[in-house]
């Protein structure tokens, strides 16, 4: 399509990362048809056109495409999301993905920094009779959260229960600790003053991307929270950020309560996420925890 390949090339001369992809999913919106049959279709009308147009041109300015359309894909999932919760990207499906294999259906998965719900939902969609709780605390992005879980129980997945609350507070969810299966998280992990890219510098919630001036300012926390949350054998996976590929695992084992520490990269082959397993014979109560 030519209106296609125009876009393309303006987006590229303005420096969007992926100029092709960003035009096809616009155009497939536009037009109501998957990106795969774009081949297939004789072009725009005119008011079509003149759509397609005005949210190229909002891209060009930086606006995230996720936004422009109303959702982001994750894993087998689309997404409602928009001002106010953060864009999950593709790095967080590898994280997703690590916690899929390990997980069986009757266990209970606490996913911490939820945001638009993608973890916990991706567990729930492809994990079904799981127990799957989502925990967020920002107001402007739970009810993006709330109506991605409305969502994809409508659609006949693993119902999910949205909590309200702040990760690194030792009550929540403290009638759990000690009982869960797994505990997975994406959380804030960019060092503040790090530059970042415009569409997140301007668009995703400054607090779901920066976390102190190293980066690590929840994820410390998070690490408690986890320890108290996991059953012994538990696993916990944990996103950061690609400096952090020696600082979180050396947490994880100064904390004293994990084993079979490791780290993982991502497609890029940058440090991205850890992972333990909840050690036997450890106190939740090492380290003060509650």
């Amino acid at each position: 399509m030519q209106a296609v390949a125009r876009a393309t090339n303006f987006l590229s001369r303005v420096g969007m990362p992926s100029p092709r992809v960003d035009a096809e999913i616009l155009a497939s919106h536009v037009l109501g048809v998957p990106r795969g049959r774009l081949a297939l279709i004789d072009g725009f009308t005119a008011d079509q056109l003149a759509e397609f147009d005005a949210l190229v041109a909002r891209r060009a300015a930086g606006e995230p495409v996720q936004h422009l359309v109303g959702s982001a894909g994750f894993r087998y999932l689309e997404l409602a999301v928009g001002p106010g919760v953060f864009v999950p990207r593709p790095e967080t499906e590898l994280l997703a993905g690590w916690g899929v294999t390990l997980i069986t259906p009757g266990t209970t998965v606490v996913d911490l920094c939820s945001g638009s719900g993608a973890i916990a939902l991706a567990v729930a969609n492809e994990v079904p009779g799981t127990r799957v709780y989502a925990v967020e605390r920002s107001a402007a992005a739970l009810p993006w959260l709330r109506r991605n879980a409305e969502a994809r129980a409508a659609a006949g997945d693993t119902p999910i229960h949205v909590i309200e609350g702040d990760v690194t507070d030792l009550a929540v969810l403290a009638d759990l600790d000690g009982t869960v299966d797994a505990v997975l998280c994406n959380p804030p992990y960019v060092p503040s003053g790090v530059a970042v890219p415009a569409d997140v510098a301007d668009h995703d919630p400054y607090d779901a991307v920066f976390a102190g001036a190293d980066g690590l300012a929840v994820i410390r926390p998070v690490i408690a929270r986890a320890a108290a949350l996991l059953r012994p054998g538990g696993v916990f996976g944990v996103e950061h950020d690609d400096s952090h590929g020696a600082a979180v695992p050396a947490l994880l084992r100064a904390d004293g309560r994990f084993t079979d520490i490791e780290d993982h990269r991502d497609l890029a082959g940058r440090p991205r996420y850890a992972t333990a397993v909840r050690a036997r014979g450890v106190a939740s109560e090492h380290r003060g925890e509650r």
